[in-house]
């Protein structure tokens, strides 16, 4: 895997899980979240370094991933899919079985859907951009 393309692939999901996150979870999800016993902090209550940090980390695992194969949107988007629904099913359930306030199994249900098409989004941003860059690559 060419590690320019990489870095670019994991940067620009970085920036696309933030800027989709903020529409589902801030926007779209945000009621309903909130009447099922969800409490979100405030922007001026958020650790933005870590929101920030934990938004690249989740696109460098999906531009890993993608560049692994021969990455295009179409690739990126089923590969997102597939890493976003079984990392929250994973971390959804096990906060479920441990932790007193992990919150019920329908907004647990909602937060898989939710992750699962917000990384499938992600994906095909990244494999177009990491496919996009191969092509130019292969052109200079």
């Amino acid at each position: 895997m060419n590690s320019q393309k990489f870095v670019v692939g994991g940067i620009v999901g970085g920036i696309a899980y933030f800027i989709l996150g903020w529409v589902i979870y801030g926007m779209l999800l945000k009621d309903f979240m909130a009447s099922n016993g969800v409490a979100m902090k405030a922007n001026s209550d958020m650790v933005w370094w870590a929101l920030i940090v934990g938004n690249l980390a989740g696109g460098f695992l999906l531009a890993y991933v993608i560049g692994k194969g021969s990455a295009s949107a179409a690739r990126g988007a089923a590969t997102g899919f597939v890493i976003g629904l079984l990392v929250s099913l994973g971390n959804d359930l096990i906060n479920y079985a441990v932790a007193a306030n992990a919150g019920s199994l329908k907004v647990i249900a909602a937060d898989v859907a939710a992750a699962a098409v917000l990384s499938a989004i992600t994906g095909a941003i990244v494999g177009a951009v990491m496919g996009m860059s191969k092509k130019a690559v292969a052109a200079a």
